[in-house]
């Protein structure tokens, strides 16, 4: 509850609770939550996600000064920042994501930051932008496999999705990916998606069950078992991934300060 009254009086929206992420009551019970920036409107529509879309409000240029104050207040050491997809800016909120690093980094020196980002209609000018901030993790999910990617993510491209992950890495950027199991894919695709994200240089991964938000979004087509999670985490570690979180209710940011501390990075 001091989280939620924190985040209230600060205005600001979390992933955790536009999402339904269902880790919510643990990561808020420590004391964390992951930052969501740009509004709380999705200028895309993906079928597996709660976050609502349609015209998205305008950009708020005092939120990286609200977000950095709640991250002082919380007196977090390790900071988890992720957006709206917003097609809808010449940027892509990319500005916007830079901002709210350094603003952090101002108001919290030492604190390590993780960027979710989206794929910014492939923009490269855009990731320079972002990566000139100097976040210590840059993450990009492929959520699915792309045979799926037209069902699941219309808008959004597998590919570019790699192309992204693979500049960031180029650039010189930690970098994480994740993926959602149980909308209709085989083992043999999300293997093929997993050797392709390490190939493209990313060193953190995610794998989770996807749930279904509501009834009007995709159905769940089958439960993975944890011991196919762990089946998976193993196949995964043996790609080379260093950091591996895998089992049904893993979310993007789920230990995301332990995975990081899994390459070397410690909070100063």
């Amino acid at each position: 509850m001091e989280v939620r009254r924190l985040l209230r009086r600060a205005r600001l929206h979390t992933v955790c609770q536009s999402a339904a992420c269902p880790n919510i009551g643990e990561c808020f019970d420590s004391g964390t939550a992951t930052f969501l920036i740009l509004g709380n409107t999705c200028s895309r529509a993906c079928r597996f996600c709660n976050i609502v879309g349609g015209i998205p409000e305008p950009v708020d240029p005092d939120e990286p000064r609200r977000v950095a104050g709640a991250v002082a207040a919380m007196g977090l050491r390790y900071a988890v920042v992720t957006s709206v997809t917003r097609d809808d800016l010449p940027d892509g909120g990319a500005d916007h994501f830079a901002a709210t690093v350094r603003a952090i980094r101002g108001a919290v020196p030492g604190c390590l930051v993780e960027i979710l980002v989206p794929d910014f209609s492939g923009s490269d000018a855009a990731l320079r932008t972002v990566l000139e901030a100097a976040p210590d993790v840059v993450n990009h999910n492929v959520e699915t496999v792309p045979r799926l990617y037209e069902l699941v993510r219309p808008g959004a491209d597998f590919d570019r999705s790699l192309e992204l992950l693979r500049r960031a890495h180029e650039l010189g950027a930690a970098t994480k990916s994740g993926i959602m199991v149980g909308l209709g894919e085989t083992i043999d695709e999300v293997r093929n998606a997993l050797a392709a994200v390490r190939e493209a240089g990313v060193s953190i991964l995610t794998i989770g069950q996807y749930l279904q938000p509501t009834r009007k979004h995709l159905p769940v087509e089958r439960y993975y078992t944890p011991e196919e999670f762990e089946e998976l985490g193993r196949f995964a570690r043996g790609l080379g991934f260093s950091a591996v979180e895998s089992a049904p209710l893993v979310r993007s940011s789920y230990h995301a300060e332990r995975s990081a501390g899994a390459i070397g990075l410690q909070a100063g």
